[in-house]
């Protein structure tokens, strides 16, 4: 059971940064007025930022990590360790964590990899980094998790779409010594069901063909190509509504708060019917559960942080008991229960 209790460890700054260009579904012109009129009341997806070409995720997140360094006056010297949590890398290789590593300016001790997931990947990686940190040995880690989403989107896919944005964020996360700085986790996979959520081509089990960019009709209003995102949206929304809440009870009951105890309820913003039947299932307050899907959609593993700071920026601090939980690609979720203590947070910013 993969199940952890961290201590020792607290989150000390996010900060989040997402492309100036803003979409709305209300021009999505592949569907009807009445499909689209659908679509965002069922969704919450009214908004969406796009990136630009010239703009990758990390971009998005080293944009995110420097407001993080000037507006905190934390000094890029202390870092010790980068893990960056994308989808969407700059190249197969080197790993994007390396060429930001140099871009940041962070010094040549600091640790850095990448990690290959999406929706999940936010508690994944907190998970990580306050693993590594737990021992003292290493004092501070930067969390940067981000999505250009809509890179692999087919816009004649009317179920994926209108659905996802892009964005990045930055987490620091430090080794505190106190032993009531306690981070509980649960975490889980399930393989057998990775075709719910896929993008056939580019790997190097299939590589990019001249049959990649073939477009086929695999029902009316859904066109993709091998290249685009794949998602069984009835597999993904039973799986959603099953498999996460269960791990949110998992993790709740190992950190001894009941769910709806917390102050909020950070879930990954994968739609609005999703998000309001888990909430509903676990009997949280509708208050307790903030929402950007109007504003920016899914954004993959940004969605989480993205939350917490759009939430709590206008005070420009987080405190408060938080249940967040990330779950979609792989198929893997993951749930974490923290208390939040003067977390700094910086005003969104555009790219």
């Amino acid at each position: 059971m993969a199940q952890a209790k961290i201590n020792k460890v607290r989150i000390s700054a996010i900060s989040c940064t997402v492309p100036a260009n803003t979409v709305d579904n209300n021009n999505y012109e592949w569907i009807t007025p009445d499909e689209r009129n659908f679509l965002i009341k069922n969704t919450g997806i009214h908004f969406r930022r796009v990136a630009e070409k010239a703009i990758c995720t990390s971009d998005m997140c080293t944009d995110a990590a420097e407001r993080l360094f000037s507006d905190l006056n934390i000094l890029k010297e202390d870092v010790d360790i980068l893990v960056f949590v994308s989808q969407s890398p700059d190249y197969l290789v080197p790993a994007t964590s390396m060429t930001i590593q140099d871009r940041l300016q962070l010094p040549k001790t600091t640790a850095a990899f990448d990690v290959n997931l999406g929706c999940s990947g936010y508690v994944y990686g907190l998970f990580m980094l306050a693993s590594m940190l737990s021992s003292g040995n290493l004092k501070k880690g930067l969390l940067l998790a981000g999505d250009r989403a809509t890179d692999s989107q087919n816009y004649k896919d009317k179920t994926s779409y209108p659905i996802f944005g892009d964005a990045g964020s930055a987490t620091l996360i430090e080794f505190s010594g106190n032993e009531n700085d306690v981070l509980f986790f649960d975490l889980n996979s399930d393989g057998s069901r990775s075709k719910a959520i896929h993008i056939p081509d580019g790997g190097t089990r299939n590589p990019f063909d001249e049959n990649s960019e073939e477009e086929v009709e695999f029902e009316k209003g859904v066109i993709r190509s091998r290249r685009n995102l794949h998602m069984d949206g009835m597999g993904v929304f039973n799986f959603s509504i099953d498999e996460p809440p269960k791990s949110m009870l998992a993790v709740a009951t190992l950190a001894g708060v009941d769910v709806p105890d917390h102050d909020y309820l950070i879930l990954h913003q994968a739609n609005k019917l999703i998000n309001e039947t888990i909430r509903r299932k676990l009997k949280v307050d509708v208050n307790k559960c903030p929402s950007t899907l109007n504003e920016f959609g899914n954004t993959s593993s940004a969605s989480i942080p993205l939350t917490i700071v759009r939430h709590c920026e206008k005070n420009k601090i987080v405190n408060g008991k938080m249940l967040l939980s990330g779950f979609g690609v792989g198929l893997s979720w993951a749930s974490c229960s923290l208390e939040m203590k003067n977390v700094n947070v910086t005003t969104i910013a555009e790219l």
